[in-house]
């Protein structure tokens, strides 16, 4: 974990090396300052030594402008250093998600990942900037301070010795019992970010269902559950304060006890046991910011997992050794494919799939809720790979390919429609960066996209807003649809893409796909059967079984299924709008 973390300091070895330096120098000048102050006393006033006075002052204010020069320095590099690491961390992350497959995804929520870049990156980029600063001045002020303590009277530094034998063990107790709620606390927060999310994204919804006591109440839960696990580990932390307090005062009292009967005996000067005292408190100061680092080591360290967790997850998909980058044509062939979400499964999600799809042939999908058909296309683009068999693209399984090289010749247009914040035309280049305005023309007009575009006060220059929440669900669709065919790939698939558009758009998007993309391969999952009838060959799922496959006619007079879905489609009126586009 460790080693995982320390790889994204990168560039920041310098800044993270410096400020302990600094934290070093400003302790020695701190350090310094107390036997000046003793000098002063001792050999300035008791000795009415003016001329001393002047020159060991001269030296304070110099160690202390020297000080607080080095104090700067350590937090200006230590700033920089923790934000800097903070932002490689978050890169890494980020960079690192891009390269998941969705098998990789579906392990980790949004949420979570949300949680992972944000809440838990900041715990580690404040726990970073107290490491490098306090965690070598803390430690390196206390044992100078306890080391000139001794110098100074061995009979009174033995008190601080046991006042830090006291608080180190009491320190260890509290810190220990906090972290198992520290722990707890963390994962809470993606509960919370997955309320807020899930709030947000679906507000219409709430709203049109008039659920937002429901909302709230939810929100106030996950809320409330992180709140009582910090009480009781803050509960826990607090008794630090009143511990410290505590033998600070003591030591202060013993010493100043002890010291005034050495210096009536002449075993001790009023110098000596004003170092002392000003050393006692920099001991029990020292003590108190190492237990604010165990604090915040604590809380940190169920972030570092869980940063560590996103880090080192291997993706499930990969390139092989020596990547084919050519796909020859969009043909399709399924051999005894079978898969499964998960390794152990007991049923797989496809069963014994065998399908031979020639290139350029528009081919229609079509079957009950869960029988399995976005899971066939999408091990044709490789979101997913096989748990059994072979599927070969343009002749090549699709393990040999670079998967950017094969996911750039299948386009495909999900059933969850995504549009990003951004205009018209930054959205559509999705498919092509370096796509003309033209071409993107010309690809809505294709996607029966330019008729409701061009209604627009600034046309193809209008901005979406953030999930195309200010369009309507088939101007979505159909805006996805012309992202997918700037591609101009050789396997399209439609995963019930044209569901929000009425049945004559949706007879015009597939004559445009038939007249003007007549080499590309075409799979058309579809709920209605006017979006497949058409089509050179339709496959029917059933429970991750493939029932049938055939024409339309072919379907309608030997496949059961078909054709109940066909009646019940068809029957009495018919389909309001059957030869729309005709």
């Amino acid at each position: 974990m460790l080693k995982t973390l320390a790889a994204q300091i990168k560039e920041y070895k310098l800044p993270s090396l410096l400020t302990p330096v600094f934290m070093i120098l400003e302790v020695i000048m701190e350090m310094i300052i107390p036997l000046l102050m003793g000098s002063i006393i001792d050999d300035g006033v008791n000795a009415g030594n003016m001329t001393h006075i002047w020159k060991v002052g001269g030296l304070m204010v110099l160690a202390a402008l020297l000080g607080l020069t080095f104090g700067i320095c350590g937090g200006v590099f230590g700033a920089r250093a923790s934000t800097g690491f903070a932002r490689n961390l978050r890169k890494a992350m980020y960079e690192k998600i891009q390269t998941y497959s969705f098998s990789n995804i579906d392990r980790f929520s949004t949420s979570g990942l949300v949680t992972r870049l944000t809440t838990d990156v900041t715990n580690i980029q404040n726990a970073y900037q107290m490491l490098l600063r306090m965690c070598m001045r803390s430690p390196f002020s206390l044992i100078i301070a306890m080391i000139m303590s001794f110098k100074i009277s061995s009979r009174l530094a033995s008190i601080y010795l046991g006042a830090v034998i006291v608080l180190g063990t009491v320190l260890a107790l509290i810190v220990s019992k906090a972290m198992k709620h520290f722990n707890e606390a963390f994962p809470k927060y993606d509960a919370l970010n997955e309320s807020v999310q899930e709030n947000v994204s679906a507000i219409r919804v709430v709203k049109a269902y008039v659920r937002e006591d429901y909302e709230n109440e939810k929100f106030q839960k996950a809320s409330g559950n992180i709140y009582k696990i910090f009480c009781k580990a803050e509960g826990i932390v607090a008794w630090n304060s009143p511990v410290m307090s505590l033998t600070v005062y003591t030591c202060i009292i013993l010493i100043s006890w002890i010291g005034a009967h050495m210096i009536v005996q002449d075993t001790l000067t009023i110098g000596s046991l004003t170092s002392l005292l000003t050393y006692c408190m920099n001991i029990l100061m020292s003590l108190m910011m190492l237990s604010m680092i165990f604090v915040m080591m604590t809380m940190s360290a169920a972030s570092a997992r869980r940063i560590s967790e996103v880090l080192n997850e291997k993706p499930d998909l990969a390139n092989p050794e020596d990547p084919v980058y050519e796909v020859k044509d969009g043909s399709i062939r399924f051999e005894n494919v079978s898969f499964s979400y998960k390794k152990d499964a007991v049923s797989a999600v496809l069963k014994d799939i065998n399908l031979d799809i020639r290139p350029g042939e528009t081919i229609g999908i079509i079957g009950g809720t869960g029988s399995a058909k976005s899971s066939l296309v999408n091990l044709i683009s490789r979101l997913y790979d096989v748990s059994a068999g072979k599927l070969l693209v343009g002749g090549v399984d699709v393990r040999q390919y670079d998967m950017e090289s094969l996911r750039n010749q299948v386009a495909v247009v999900l059933q969850n429609n995504v549009l990003f914040s951004g205009t018209i035309l930054e959205n559509l280049r999705w498919g092509d960066k370096n796509a003309t305005e033209e071409e993107c023309r010309r690809a809505c007009e294709l996607a029966c996209a330019s008729e409701f575009i061009e209604r627009l006060p600034d046309g193809y220059n209008t901005y979406i807003e953030q999930g195309g929440t200010n369009v309507s669900g088939g101007q979505k669709q159909r805006l996805c649809i012309a992202r997918a065919l700037l591609k101009k790939p050789k396997i399209l698939i439609l995963d019930d893409s044209t569901s929000a558009v009425d049945t004559a758009t949706d007879a015009k998007i597939r004559k445009a796909f038939a007249e003007e993309i007549p080499d590309t391969t075409k799979l058309i999952i579809a709920q209605r059967i006017s979006s497949v009838e058409h089509a050179d060959r339709i496959i029917v799922m059933h429970e991750g079984e493939i029932d049938g496959f055939g024409t339309h006619e072919e379907l309608l007079a030997g496949n059961e299924i078909y054709r109940d879905v066909y009646e019940s489609q068809t029957g009495g009126s018919g389909d309001f709008d059957e030869k729309g586009g005709e």
